[in-house]
């Protein structure tokens, strides 16, 4: 099958959507179908509180062969006061520690709690005692060229000196050069330390273009002359895979691959670069 080497070697990951468990339980059988084993569960939208939690119970129960990331929102999982949503994040970080189920990928989330943001919460996890985990940090390269936000090396400096930290995860964005100045910046920080790198790609389509122009995400950059020129979009995305290749960062597949088409045609793209 096309990539079927890629994806035993972990070298791509895709992201499910769904909006119930019973549409989790079918896009977790294509994936089994067509040997799809790592995965990660967003946590936004639809996807929080109980059904994020109710994902989790469920995938452990019955798909237990998949490699899982799931991403914990701590806006979106806020509960009641910071204490009890704290001590939620705790649960669940131990429970990946004695299970050995899941990875996670802690997000502050779309709108940052004042005081409980993942800055402070992995502050306040390094001083756990006997709680021996590593966590996965977004990282969004666009913040300070694009939307005049300055702070976001402060912060991965922060993250990365609890020492809880063995993974960036990229934001997406359509600008390679600052893409690749940040992770020379974060090497550098890293130096001897092992770090995975992750990067999300999605695969052109007119279709995506249409609702990123109706409805921008919050501080995702992409460039206005790839939202009106397809083609020039498909370049650009031909550039950042070779640029994950390069830099050993492994893609995330945010499309929508949940049919045999669609995932022919992630599939076909990728093997175009290789």
């Amino acid at each position: 099958m096309k990539f079927e080497y890629l994806i035993m070697n972990n070298n791509i990951r895709f992201e499910l959507s769904f909006k119930n468990i019973s549409q989790l339980e079918n896009k977790l059988n294509f994936c089994k179908l067509h040997n799809i084993n790592n995965i990660n569960i967003p946590c936004k939208g639809l996807i929080k509180k109980e059904l994020f939690n109710s994902t989790i119970k469920y995938i452990s129960k019955n798909f237990d062969e998949f490699n899982v990331t799931y991403h914990y929102s701590l806006y979106h999982q806020y509960s009641k006061n910071k204490d009890k949503s704290y001590q939620d994040f705790l649960d669940f970080v131990k429970n990946s520690q004695f299970n050995r189920i899941y990875n996670i990928l802690l997000v502050s989330g779309s709108n940052k709690k004042k005081n409980f943001d993942s800055v402070e919460v992995l502050d306040c996890l390094k001083k756990e005692k006997n709680l021996k985990v590593k966590l996965g940090a977004a990282y969004n390269p666009y913040l300070k060229k694009f939307y005049n936000i300055s702070s976001e090396r402060e912060r991965f400096e922060r993250k990365f000196s609890t020492g809880l930290i063995n993974s960036i995860w990229f934001q997406y964005g359509t600008d390679i050069k600052v893409l690749e100045n940040e992770v020379t910046y974060i090497k550098k920080v890293a130096k001897d330390n092992k770090l995975n790198l992750f990067g999300s790609l999605f695969i052109p389509s007119n279709q995506f273009i249409a609702r990123f122009k109706f409805r921008p995400w919050k501080e995702v950059y992409i460039s206005e002359k790839f939202l009106y020129a397809l083609d020039k979009f498909f370049d650009f995305t031909s550039d950042l895979v070779s640029f994950y290749k390069s830099n050993n960062i492994t893609p995330i597949i945010e499309s929508d691959f949940s049919s045999s088409e669609k995932l022919d045609s992630v599939y076909s793209f990728l093997e175009n670069e290789r």
